[in-house]
């Protein structure tokens, strides 16, 4: 609403719509997108199995969806493309500013009903970071025109020949009348010239852009490059070669965008004067009074964050993808030790599962941080379990979408970049929050 482009997460849309509903949806929100979504029986079906009108209980567990696997049903698929739609059509409500969506490549199961459910409310970017997203743009392309897509999946122990695909068909999905739909903008998130060179030259359709992402920014982070060394602190040793090559990437003649640390005035003239067409930011927003992150986490990192008492971790084991993770040390978070170790290991939302080739030619999915028996069984090495914490569901319950019941209790996880460190900056005198255009106006200060 004030000229920016403003962006929404496509990860765990599905579980967020359905646990949001099963807590009542008091304000109407979620039911006046569904009431949008052009496949009717998509939306009844969802509300049937979801929405609980008065909200469930605070102790009644949340109604568990099925794992994602290639076999998955069109109604688990429909819920996907839904909760997207629902998302983006929510954010673009009431205002003619521009919205995109953020994507994990290494969550690859629910990239095509993501990005088809988005297209359908309208998204003028599609992100996507964690991994080599080369495919993404003919997809969009082909979306765009309503054709069939297929998305190569990343298979562990698969054998030369092999190849497992996702796929979505829209006409199927749509039940014949596709509707013409607007080919969004795609923007790659890169931390090194190398990845942005190799995405311009070999992607299968047009690259709009980058954000450049350096090691100081939020949630996972690539790992350095060469062998890991941890400092004292056992966080990893990022050095030069680390460093973006920014005029390697100013000569693509693309425009591109900085991220990690960027949230001042000064920061922004810098990254102008480097040729950027401007910067991304996302810890000063996560925890503004529109974020959806619990109100009671946002007050205590903000409180701690202007008391200077805010500790950050950047985690070399946290993640079950191996790349590091940033952790918020917060008391009563999965950062604490003794709360980690009373955690029951669960899989029960499975988004960072690898996909890993069985004996017998199959595909299955496992996780370090699944019951360790169970992962073992599937073939994972004991080592790849060390240190290891659910990133799914803490992220979720950061949201106020956590998981209880008489047997579990999921505690939040919070991430963050470097700049969590200083977001007194834009708090007021007197305040105790800020707001997202309180940051805005910051920045272009």
């Amino acid at each position: 609403m004030l000229g920016q482009l403003g962006v929404v997460s496509g990860t765990a849309l599905d579980v967020v719509l359905a646990r949001r509903l099963q807590k009542g949806d008091h304000e109407g929100h979620l039911r006046r997108a569904i009431a949008a979504f052009p496949q009717g029986d998509v939306a009844r079906e969802v509300m049937e199995d979801y929405f609980v009108p008065d909200g469930k209980t605070p102790d009644e567990p949340f109604r568990g969806l099925s794992l994602l696997s290639l076999e998955s049903s069109m109604k688990r698929v429909g819920l996907i493309v839904l909760a997207s739609f629902v998302e983006v059509f929510l954010a673009k409500e009431g205002h003619s500013g521009i919205v995109g969506i953020n994507l994990l490549e290494k969550i690859q199961l629910p990239t095509l009903p993501v990005l088809f459910g988005a297209m359908l409310a309208g998204v003028d970017y599609v992100l996507m970071g964690a991994g080599i997203p080369r495919s993404i743009p003919s997809i969009l392309d082909s979306m765009a025109q309503g054709k069939d897509v297929a998305l190569k999946l990343d298979v562990a122990g698969e054998t030369k020949g092999d190849e497992f695909q996702s796929t979505f068909r829209p006409s199927e999905f749509c039940q014949g009348e596709v509707p013409s739909l607007k080919r969004p903008r795609f923007v790659p998130i890169v931390s090194s010239a190398t990845l942005a060179m190799t995405l311009a030259r070999k992607s299968t359709g047009a690259i709009d852009g980058f954000v450049v992402e350096e090691a100081v920014a939020g949630g996972h982070n690539a790992p350095p490059r060469g062998p890991m060394q941890l400092s004292e602190k056992g966080e990893p040793i990022y050095g030069e070669r680390d460093t973006p090559e920014i005029e390697k990437i100013r000569a693509l003649g693309l425009p591109f965008w900085l991220a990690g640390s960027y949230a001042t005035p000064e920061r922004l003239a810098y990254a102008r004067r480097l040729g950027a067409a401007g910067v991304q930011l996302g810890t000063p927003f996560a925890f503004c009074r529109e974020s959806g992150i619990d109100a009671d986490l946002k007050e205590k990192v903000v409180q701690k964050s202007c008391e200077g008492t805010l500790e950050l971790f950047t985690d070399p084991k946290a993640s079950p993808t191996g790349f590091p993770f940033k952790v918020l040390q917060m008391e009563g978070s999965i950062s604490e030790t003794e709360v980690s170790e009373k955690r029951t290991r669960i899989c029960d939302l499975g988004y960072l599962r690898q996909a890993y080739c069985k004996p017998d030619g199959s595909i299955g999915y496992r996780c370090p941080s699944e019951p360790s028996k169970v992962f073992l069984r599937k073939g994972g090495e004991p080592e790849e379990m060390v240190g290891r914490i659910c990133v799914c569901n803490g992220l979720l319950s950061t949201v106020g979408l956590g998981q209880q019941n008489e047997v579990t209790y999921e505690p939040p996880l919070l991430t963050a970049g470097n700049d969590v460190k200083h977001l007194g900056r834009f708090v007021a005198e007197g305040e105790t929050s800020y707001s997202a255009a309180d940051v805005i106006s910051y920045v272009l200060s």
